[in-house]
């Protein structure tokens, strides 16, 4: 079933944050919270710094009515500048890729595409977008191919 979800950035205290929000909405998450520290090594792709390895690259809570708050850790070291505004995302989850694509090219038209869509190492398909409007957007599909 498709959802929507709020997706938060913060600089390095993601973890602070959502053991804040569970206290706040006496709630546990979804499932361990995934570390940087938990990716692959990537071709090509630089080595991931010591003191970002510990730092949360995805969290889920729920919060009310189903809603889920999702967030991560967006260090420096990684390319990110978190700046009041952009930290966050409105996270679509889309039941097919067909969907997934549809809504991302119609929101990322004359905006900005963060990352084109594709398949992600945890096995879905990602990507996430700017619309022309300072929207921030994140797609994730379960579908397989």
């Amino acid at each position: 079933m498709s959802t929507v979800s709020t997706y938060l950035n913060f600089t390095r205290d993601t973890e602070a944050a959502f053991d804040f929000y569970k206290t706040v909405f006496n709630t546990e998450y979804i499932h361990p919270p995934m570390r940087f520290g938990d990716i692959p090594a990537q071709e090509g792709a630089p080595e991931i710094p010591e003191s970002d390895r510990k730092l949360i690259m995805h969290a889920e809570l729920p919060i009310l009515g189903g809603h889920m708050l999702m967030g991560t850790d967006a260090p420096e070291s990684m390319g990110f500048t978190l700046h009041q505004g952009n930290n966050v995302y409105i996270m679509l989850q889309p039941d097919t890729r067909e969907e997934t694509k549809r809504l991302f090219d119609a929101l990322a038209a004359g905006g900005l595409v963060e990352q084109d869509l594709q398949d992600m190492f945890w096995g879905d398909y990602y990507g996430s977008c700017k619309d022309k409007f300072g929207v921030q957007w994140m797609f994730n599909c379960t579908e397989k191919k």
